[in-house]
């Protein structure tokens, strides 16, 4: 009959030694103690035991034939790094007891023993053990909150980024969104080249601080109605430095956003801006970013023309694939939209 409440587990221990006697005096010793005692007569034997059923603590003759106790130590400190090991010896030799504790011991015992010294130097092992899986535990259960609140706070810093980035499509009303739409667009031809998804969140993050740099413009020329001035248009081509710069001490970590950033501007032909890379010089983050641009800014109306629809827009790309733009990009685009996973948007006001 039980009284309901689930049997004490017992703390197991394996006893090694190659003589049947003192075998298993050590291992009435240990069930005296409050142990599950399981002999072995060889170093062999004791691991089948152990690979068999862990424990918590091996007690085990140095020397043996066959697998001796160093040997035997090496072995479970490699299968087994939980398990506490006392090594039995008969010869009092410091240096033996040095290399013991060295190989990962936790004590030693020399023969021949007494009874109580046995069961102190045990429970000082238990003792040692269960402090030192309390301080590892301790040590990941820290390691664990700590990368928790780093990746909290990371994600608090970059919704700031972002924040400040539609803050600034926001001042002009031909441009509202724009950022938001260039990373969803980017983020739809990632998948369809069958990039990884930490991959395509790192160009997610890119669309949304691309234009971060234009902070940097001035405001008659960026709300400038009217076709740009050579010296205009280079002015605000700028803003991928301009941008790189601002955010490369920030975003250490994330270069391939970094990417997005300075090279969306570069063309495949190597004309242009800011460093006339060409081909997959670019950065493929930066040509996926590149076509989202593009294709955001020719389905958005803008003061001085009207939105185009997605149609002719993917036309207008394929025009342009191998000049500006990846031919391979410019494919993805035409898929995504002719396979419904990048839809039109609404219709906007003119």
């Amino acid at each position: 009959m039980t009284n309901g409440k689930a049997a004490a587990v017992l703390p197991r221990c394996v006893v090694v030694d190659d003589e049947l006697g003192l075998r298993q005096v050590l291992g009435r010793i240990m069930e005296a103690d409050g142990f599950a005692a399981r002999e072995a007569a060889s170093g062999r034997e004791a691991l089948e035991l152990l690979d068999a059923e862990p424990a918590d603590l091996l007690l085990s003759d140095m020397r043996m034939p066959g697998m001796d106790g160093i040997e035997l130590l090496k072995a479970v400190r490699e299968r087994h790094p939980d398990t506490a090991v006392v090594l039995v010896t008969a010869v009092a030799d410091v240096e033996v007891a040095m290399s013991c504790l060295a190989l990962g011991a936790m004590d030693y015992l020399t023969k021949p023993f007494h009874l109580e010294e046995v069961r102190a130097r045990v429970s000082q092992v238990m003792d040692r053990r269960r402090l030192a899986q309390e301080l590892r535990d301790y040590q990941l259960h820290l390691e664990v909150r700590v990368a928790e609140q780093a990746r909290r706070l990371e994600e608090v810093f970059l919704a700031g980024v972002q924040a400040v980035a539609e803050a600034l499509d926001a001042k002009d009303s031909s441009t509202r969104g724009h950022s938001v739409r260039v990373a969803q667009y980017a983020m739809v031809l990632a998948r369809e080249l069958g990039l990884d998804e930490r991959t395509v969140a790192e160009i997610e993050l890119g669309g949304h601080v691309h234009d971060i740099g234009k902070i940097g413009v001035r405001e008659a020329v960026l709300h400038k109605p009217g076709a740009l001035t050579p010296e205009e248009y280079a002015h605000i081509m700028t803003h991928p430095v301009t941008g790189w710069r601002i955010l490369a001490p920030l975003l250490r970590d994330h270069q391939i956003a970094l990417e997005v950033v300075r090279s969306h501007h570069e063309r495949f032909d190597g004309h242009g801006l800011p460093d006339r890379l060409a081909g997959s010089a670019i950065p493929l983050a930066a040509r996926i970013a590149a076509v989202a641009d593009t294709f955001d800014a020719m389905t958005s109306n803008r003061p001085y023309r009207p939105a185009r629809d997605f149609t002719d827009a993917v036309a207008e790309v394929a025009r342009h694939a191998g000049t500006q733009f990846d031919p391979v990009v410019a494919d993805a685009l035409a898929r995504a939209v002719a396979a419904g996973r990048l839809l039109p948007r609404p219709p906007q006001p003119a």
